[in-house]
């Protein structure tokens, strides 16, 4: 195989799935080609939208905004972690987390929860408890994706209960988290493999934003199992 690329990004369409009280999406053409020459479309959605990235002004005024962190928080060695099986709305535990995680590492947590994209059951993911987003900092990674909505528990519909509680240990911490990565299976086979792995997570360069969507990729390279 060699070298692969991998789209781990879900679709920007009109009427995808958003977190609950955010913009719905609709994208129509503006311009037409037969009409206006060109084809052009408008959109409306919001930064949280799709595979995205949250910056800490996410959830803190005091914290910084996307275009105030450095690029190389949006790439780098992907750890792939096997969070799969989980039963709905089930904290990952610290003891899940891969051994050896470095600054500088992108944690993928991969719940196989992008299959459900697209239903309700998507909102009744499993979600790192806070002790496990603590002992992400604690091993200097600040960057944290995965295949699901968020990295806190979604509510049920009409539930009013509502928390933050690893994005506060995440973002507080400086870490960006993007979210609704899909077909993170292909990571785990390929770690499990031997493969290396990066991840770039690079988003749309939206000013003094607290989020915005992202174009993620896999960079998997065999080569070094082959030789």
């Amino acid at each position: 195989m060699g070298v692969e690329l991998l789209d781990l990004s879900v679709p920007i369409t009109t009427g995808m799935p958003v977190y609950p009280g955010d913009p719905e999406v609709e994208a129509a053409p503006a311009l037409t080609a037969a009409r206006d020459g060109v084809n052009v479309l408008r959109l409306h959605m919001g930064s949280q939208t799709g595979t995205h990235v949250d910056a800490p002004f996410h959830v803190d005024d005091a914290l910084p905004r996307l275009d105030e962190l450095p690029l190389t928080r949006f790439t780098g060695p992907a750890v792939v972690m096997d969070a799969r099986g989980l039963p709905p709305r089930a904290p990952i535990p610290p003891d899940a987390l891969p051994p050896g995680l470095r600054p500088g590492d992108v944690l993928v947590i991969a719940t196989g929860w992008s299959q459900h994209w697209g239903t309700g059951g998507y909102l009744a993911h499993p979600y790192p408890a806070p002790e496990t987003a603590e002992a992400i900092v604690a091993a200097g990674v600040r960057t944290v994706a995965v295949d699901a909505l968020s990295v806190d528990r979604t509510p049920p519909p009409g539930a009013e209960e509502f928390s933050l509680a690893a994005h506060r240990v995440l973002c507080g911490a400086g870490a960006v988290v993007a979210e609704n990565l899909t077909g993170l299976d292909r990571l785990v086979a390929a770690q499990d493999a031997g493969c290396s792995i990066e991840v770039s997570l690079f988003p749309i360069a939206l000013a003094d934003a607290d989020g915005a969507p992202v174009r993620a990729v896999a960079r998997v390279d065999d080569r070094a199992v082959l030789v």
